[in-house]
């Protein structure tokens, strides 16, 4: 049963929801015949990077809200993730495009480390401190995962990839996608949002039934917390 997941790097419930997710996968019977894709998407296309720019001045800036309540939404987040295992620092987060990131998220799933692309990535931008816009942080974190460094950065300097990342993209405007992260089960039940960990087990169970018995699909969605086009979470 395929599980395709879209996410953006910079949205801090794709990572909350990424880790509750697994923790249901782990857990569930039939995670052996489960094949998860990673593909992308951009809450904010348009973004240009500076490291200059808190994280804090940012959301307040596409909210139209004060830099105290910014932090305050950035503090209530940084809590959920510690609840998930994850430690967030938005005081050391670097506001970047993502587009070059989820580039090298493809270049890595060419080579079967769409996974490990996806947690470095994550870690990377919000518990790191480091630009995921940046070709050289880029190439260093594929070194990491085990992606010749070289090659890395051979991709990054073209375009390549670009079509793939766009194309992702799309697909999400056919289905409907408004927020990450989003799954969704054998294009059959879609979690939308970081749900809790049993939301995401019973959503599992569902779809596997249903694909193992191999009834016809219907998309069916599940709302949860996500981040919205435009940056707005």
């Amino acid at each position: 049963m395929k599980i395709q997941i879209w996410s953006d790097v910079m949205c801090p419930f794709c990572y909350i929801g990424k880790r509750r997710f697994e923790q249901a996968l782990h857990h569930f019977e039939h995670k052996d015949e489960v094949e998860v894709e990673w593909k992308s998407f951009q809450l904010n296309p348009n973004l240009v990077t500076d490291p200059t720019i808190n994280i804090n001045q940012y959301l307040a800036d596409i909210k139209g809200i004060t830099i105290d309540h910014a932090k305050q939404l950035n503090d209530h987040v940084t809590q959920m993730a510690a609840e998930a295992g994850l430690t967030y620092d938005f005081n050391k987060a670097i506001v970047a495009n993502s587009f070059d990131a989820h580039r090298f998220a493809h270049l890595a799933k060419q080579h079967g480390l769409g996974a490990e692309a996806e947690e470095v990535l994550f870690k990377a931008y919000f518990t790191e401190g480091k630009n995921i816009a940046d070709h050289e942080t880029l190439a260093e974190l594929g070194e990491s995962i085990g992606l010749d460094k070289d090659e890395v950065a051979h991709t990054l300097k073209g375009n390549k990839y670009a079509i793939n990342v766009n194309q992702d993209i799309a697909q999400a405007q056919q289905l409907g996608v408004r927020g990450v992260p989003f799954f969704v089960m054998d294009m059959k039940y879609a979690v939308s949002g970081a749900q809790p960990v049993d939301a995401f087990t019973q959503t599992l169970e569902k779809a596997y039934s249903e694909w193992a018995a191999g009834k016809p699909a219907k998309l069916d969605i599940v709302e949860g917390d996500s981040c919205e086009v435009g940056g707005n979470c």
